[in-house]
């Protein structure tokens, strides 16, 4: 009995003795999951700089006509093929004839009869009604040939260069355009802009234009409008770019970037290798210090200054002067690591 005593007390004994074991383990993995991480922090200050912003855009051509006529037929004739160049009043298209020349017949029916009526008005034969009506009746064919022949015989209504053509010689005119006049002599260009530069900008300043075509070369263009409303999806408003092509290097559809200098403004300017990119995106954040955790915010990256760069919080407010970045160990973070805050003489690793 005693021998089964002892046995039962020494296997007591040892199991007591792994549980403390294996609770002192897992007590020892909890400490590491929770070490804090050792970083270095910069506190964010907001400081002034020239701010020039860089934007891309796609030219256009500043004017741009579809010709289609506003009457059906055959095409009898277009003058033009892809890339003429036209002056203003140029002849393009000849449409079918028909109904011109019947409302040009009937015009000049109407012509006789209206001479007839204003000599019987002058006798007093007839009486200011009948008169009244045969006038009412020619104006509007007057104003059907005006209209038929504008259509019948269609002109550019200013310089340019035939960009597209989709009808030849003979066939049924159906409403989509003929030709394409594209004027590139001069162009336009519409940038987006964050709101936030909404005072600042205004119509009659210069912008250069910059395209990878000529990297050595800046085109001057101006702004001619600014659009009066902001878009509440990108918190951005338009601007129309005014951008004379005297040369015709650049063309529409071209890709290029453009800069403009909006003055002096208030910025945080951080590091440039504290600013993290979210993989397999262009998503930019960087990592503050809330109170001894790690805290992500999305930015967006602004004008760079050599190894530095200004940054913009996706979130208004997300980013105060008197912050604490952290600036060498924010590779290791996640959001709402602890953090161990360590000066520059102490090694992190």
């Amino acid at each position: 009995m005693n021998k089964i005593l002892r046995t039962a007390t020494i296997v007591i004994a040892v199991a007591t003795l792994v549980g403390c074991g294996g609770k002192k383990s897992n007590n020892q993995a909890t400490t590491t999951q929770k070490e804090a991480e050792k970083v270095q922090v910069l506190t964010l200050a907001s400081e002034r700089i020239s701010k020039t912003l860089e934007l891309s855009s796609t030219l256009e051509g500043y004017e741009t006509m579809n010709i289609a006529p506003s009457i059906t037929g055959h095409i009898e004739h277009i003058y033009v093929e892809v890339g003429s160049r036209v002056q203003k009043g140029s002849m393009l298209v000849r449409m079918d004839q028909t109904q011109l020349n019947t409302t040009r017949i009937n015009l000049a029916s109407t012509k006789t009869e209206l001479d007839r009526v204003m000599a019987l008005k002058a006798s007093g034969s007839i009486s200011e009604q009948v008169y009244d009506q045969t006038k009412a009746g020619y104006d509007q064919l007057v104003e059907t040939e005006r209209f038929q022949e504008e259509n019948t015989f269609v002109k550019a209504k200013f310089a340019g260069v035939i960009s597209a053509k989709n009808y030849e010689d003979g066939e049924m005119y159906t409403g989509a355009p003929i030709l394409t006049l594209t004027q590139i002599s001069r162009l336009k260009a519409i940038i987006n802009i964050p709101e936030t530069y909404y005072p600042k900008v205004k119509a009659g300043m210069k912008v250069e234009v910059a395209c990878d075509i000529y990297p050595d070369q800046v085109f001057n263009a101006t702004i001619e409008i600014v659009y009066p409303t902001i878009d509440p999806a990108t918190h951005t408003f338009q601007a129309k770019l005014n951008i004379p092509n005297p040369g015709e290097k650049i063309r529409p559809g071209m890709y290029v970037r453009t800069r403009l200098a909006v003055g002096e403004v208030d910025a945080i300017v951080v590091p440039y290798q504290s600013v993290l990119k979210l993989t397999g995106s262009n998503d930019r954040y960087v990592f503050v210090n809330d109170g001894g955790v790690a805290r992500r915010v999305s930015v967006t990256m602004g004008q760079r200054f050599d190894d530095r760069i200004e940054i913009i919080p996706v979130e208004n407010g997300a980013l105060q002067a008197g912050d604490e970045l952290v600036v060498i160990g924010q590779a290791r973070l996640v959001d709402g690591s602890r953090l161990e805050i360590v000066d520059d003489n102490t090694q992190t690793e």
